[in-house]
């Protein structure tokens, strides 16, 4: 119960959390937030890592130069795309070992379907649109590697979607996460954007549920 509300608190205070780093760890940050954005993209395990909140708070922090912008983009950016290169290796080699486990609630024959129908209805494209998908970006790669995505082909989807994720919102915390209300009310900027990532599958989510009533109800 500690761990969790010691992740949701630096999560929500993330611009604060990463400023003691800063201070107290100097040029090793740059490391630590490689290791988080590539955990957060190469691991199943870990999709309950910041993403979106963190890159935007990279950029404000940019922006005052406490970190070099161009340095961390280039770091960031290379993290994710080799997050998602890891993940997508791991899917291939244990991906099908994994979803062959009986009575295992994460990995089920039913929701490897699901996906694999979801990458042939959407295509390649789904590598770039689940990036902007808190723990969607996290599952893509890796049910990529266990399908029949080629790998030259998922690598350049993987940088395309990597490049725009990580600049879009580094980008944006460096020309907003400084002017003064958005720097004084952050956490509120951290939900919204946490809330607006989240939004697509909330929505997918409950038009999947309302046609499913109107299916038993016909």
């Amino acid at each position: 119960m500690g761990l969790i509300t010691g992740l949701v608190d630096f999560i929500l205070h993330i611009d604060k959390h990463l400023a003691e780093i800063i201070q107290a760890y100097g040029m090793w940050t740059y490391l630590i937030l490689f290791l988080i954005v590539f955990c957060e993209t190469g691991f199943v395990i870990t999709p309950f890592l910041p993403g979106d909140s963190l890159l935007f708070v990279v950029g404000a922090l940019g922006a005052s130069q406490a970190l070099d912008v161009k340095l961390v983009t280039i770091l960031l950016t290379v993290a994710a795309i080799g997050g998602d290169t890891v993940n997508y290796h791991i899917g291939k080699f244990i991906g099908q070992k994994a979803f062959q486990i009986k009575d295992s609630r994460l990995f089920r024959k039913e929701y490897l379907e699901k996906t694999q129908a979801f990458y042939e209805q959407h295509g390649g494209k789904t590598i770039i649109i689940s990036r902007f998908l808190p723990i969607i970006r996290t599952f893509a790669p890796f049910v990529a590697g266990m399908g029949s995505m080629s790998y030259w082909r998922f690598i350049s989807y993987n940088i395309i979607g990597g490049v725009i994720w990580v600049v879009l919102f580094i980008a944006g915390g460096f020309f907003f996460g400084n002017i003064p209300v958005v720097k004084n009310n952050f956490t509120l900027v951290i939900l919204a954007i946490i809330f607006i990532s989240l939004l697509p599958g909330i929505i997918a989510y409950l038009r999947n549920r309302f046609q499913n009533s109107s299916a038993d109800n016909s």
